[in-house]
């Protein structure tokens, strides 16, 4: 009663139909038998005189047993229940066996194979020409009645046939449709969490390109100003240093909160060719000697051109955060299948901002950018200083 409650009648039915499909048609072939159905299939009778309905149970009811069985041994089943029916067609002439074997016949034909199915619809054509030829040959009927016969026979196994190769084409159709749905979702889900990956690694680099280095400026200039004598004119100079540094700042952040609030808006302008001498000339002011060797290079593209220029920033903002004073040679130069940029520091002392650097974050993404266009990064300690190298190709990965 729970059972009935909880799910009601058709769930309770599909988790009992094991049993209560052969036990209803059990009862059937009783009220059949009471009822005094016999003599059906009279023409392929071949007892000389009627016989009690009721000896039609004595076929039935082990079909019905057999049936309990249908789904686990489908064939044996239907070749069982077959030889039963065959015996009440030549004898009793009931309609229990036939009920019985149109069920296992069903169930046979939804649970085979394409294979299966074929042999089943074959061997339900030969039978039909077969029943035909007995009801011809063998009885007493004439032509018209026994083609009758067989398209009769023909009709009601054909039909049960059909119904159960459509029933499990249609529950294939709806298990594949699942199976696309839940790959697209799990496609959906993987491309949310890269777009969402994507999306932190863009806001990550340009809190580093852009703000950091605002940030980095203010402390190393407010620290500049701090660790020497008072000059009114120096000092007046580093904090509108500061001030022009925390206003870019100011300016990147509130660009990123607009992008990321409402989606609107675009991110601080990444760094290009003409960007070049400004970025050197703000090195200078803080304290490196820089001296720039450049090709002149036509049509790099956006990517490899971006990376060019980041990696020579980053370079001049480590020297000053970690070589405060050095001499920096920066070199770029061009052949037919590469872009070479090299940044190498002489001499410099550690600067007094040195302890809060980025912890090589800064040189970690270089050597992505660099390595997701095909090219070549390294940084390292050399005498007397540091290098930073990238050898990017002209024609790769964008």
């Amino acid at each position: 009663m729970h059972e009935l409650a909880d799910g009601g009648f058709g769930a309770w039915y599909r988790r009992h139909r094991w049993w209560a499909d052969p036990l209803g048609m059990a009862l059937l072939a009783v009220v059949m038998a009471a009822l005094g159905f016999r003599g059906i299939w009279g023409p392929f009778s071949i007892l000389e005189h009627p016989v009690s309905p009721w000896w039609g149970l004595a076929l039935a009811l082990p079909a019905c047993v057999l049936a309990l069985a249908k789904r686990r041994i489908p064939v044996t089943v239907l070749v069982l229940v077959t030889i039963l029916f065959a015996v009440d067609l030549l004898t009793v002439g009931g309609i229990g066996t036939l009920v019985v074997l149109l069920d296992v016949l069903w169930t046979a034909a939804f649970l085979a194979g394409e294979r299966g199915r074929r042999v089943l619809l074959v061997v339900l054509g030969a039978a039909t020409i077969v029943l035909f030829l007995a009801a011809w040959l063998f009885t007493d009927v004439s032509f018209a009645v026994a083609f009758l016969i067989g398209v009769q026979f023909g009709a009601i196994f054909g039909t049960d046939y059909w119904w159960a190769v459509a029933v499990s084409q249609a529950h294939e159709l709806a298990e594949l449709h699942r199976q696309r749905a839940e790959d697209a979702a799990a496609v959906a889900e993987r491309d949310r969490a890269e777009a969402v990956q994507r999306e932190r690694e863009t806001m990550a680099r340009e809190l580093h390109d852009v703000v950091a280095g605002h940030v980095m400026a203010m402390a190393i200039r407010a620290e500049a100003a701090l660790s020497t004598p008072p000059d009114r004119s120096k000092d007046r100079e580093a904090l509108q240093a500061v001030r022009d540094a925390g206003l870019d700042a100011h300016g990147a952040l509130r660009t990123m909160i607009s992008v990321l609030r409402r989606g609107d808006g675009n991110l601080a302008p990444t760094p290009r060719w003409a960007d070049l001498g400004g970025i050197v000339q703000e090195a200078e002011r803080a304290g490196l000697v820089v001296h720039l060797v450049a090709d002149h290079v036509d049509d790099l593209g956006a990517a490899r051109e971006q990376a060019v220029i980041r990696i020579v920033r980053e370079s001049l903002n480590n020297c000053i955060r970690h070589a405060s004073g050095a001499e920096v040679d920066v070199v770029i130069r061009e052949s037919d299948t590469e872009i070479g940029v090299e940044v190498r520091s002489r001499g410099g002392m550690a600067g007094p901002a040195a302890a809060h650097g980025d912890e090589g974050w800064g040189l970690q993404m270089l050597r992505e950018r660099v390595g997701a266009l095909g090219g070549v990064f390294t940084a390292g300690p050399v005498a007397g200083g540091w290098s930073v190298e990238g050898r990017i190709p002209r024609e790769g990965r964008a």
